[in-house]
C-alpha cells in the first residue's frame, strides 16, 4: 500500500464542489457570480494603451468615474435600474447586475493622464491613454453618446 501525503484542504475542496453541484440549478456558476467587477481588456498600440470595459446599463456620464495613478487604471461607478417590474409581473430569474461597481487593472506601460480620453458607446467604455515616461495623476471625463 502506497503512502499518500495528507492534504488538509482536500476536504474543503470536496465540500466546495458539492455545494456548487447542489446550488448550480438555482444560482448558476458560483465562480462566475463572484466576479462582481466589470470585465476589462487592455492592449497596446504603438502610441497608446487602450482599455475596453463592459459596463452595460450606465445611463449618464456622471455614473462613471475613471482614475489613472501609479501605472494603474481604476474604473468605478453605479448602474441603476429605472424600469422596475410591476407587482403582477414578478421575476422568475434575474442575472443583470445593478448597483455599485469598481475595477482596477495594472497598465502594461507608463501612460500620460493628461492625454487620456474616454468614450462610452453601446455598453462598452473605451479608455485610450497616451504612453509616457513621467508619472502623473488626473481624473478623466467621459464622452457619453
Amino acid at each position: 500500500m502506497a503512502l499518500v501525503p495528507y492534504n488538509p484542504f482536500n476536504s474543503m475542496d470536496i465540500m466546495r464542489r458539492e455545494m456548487e453541484r447542489v446550488f448550480a440549478p438555482f444560482y448558476g456558476d458560483i465562480r462566475h457570480d463572484l466576479n462582481i467587477g466589470p470585465r476589462v481588456d487592455v492592449f497596446e498600440t504603438e502610441n497608446d494603451v487602450v482599455a475596453l470595459c463592459e459596463i452595460p446599463g450606465v445611463e449618464k456620464k456622471e455614473d462613471i468615474h475613471i482614475d489613472i495613478q501609479d501605472n494603474a487604471l481604476s474604473i468605478s461607478g453605479v448602474i441603476s435600474r429605472t424600469n422596475e417590474v410591476k407587482e403582477e409581473n414578478r421575476y422568475h430569474h434575474t442575472e443583470r447586475f445593478y448597483g455599485r461597481f469598481q475595477r482596477s487593472v495594472s497598465l502594461p506601460a507608463r501612460v500620460s493622464p493628461e492625454g487620456a480620453r474616454a468614450n462610452y458607446r453601446n455598453g462598452i467604455l473605451e479608455v485610450r491613454m497616451a504612453k509616457e515616461t513621467h508619472g502623473q495623476h488626473r481624473e478623466i471625463d467621459v464622452e457619453f453618446h
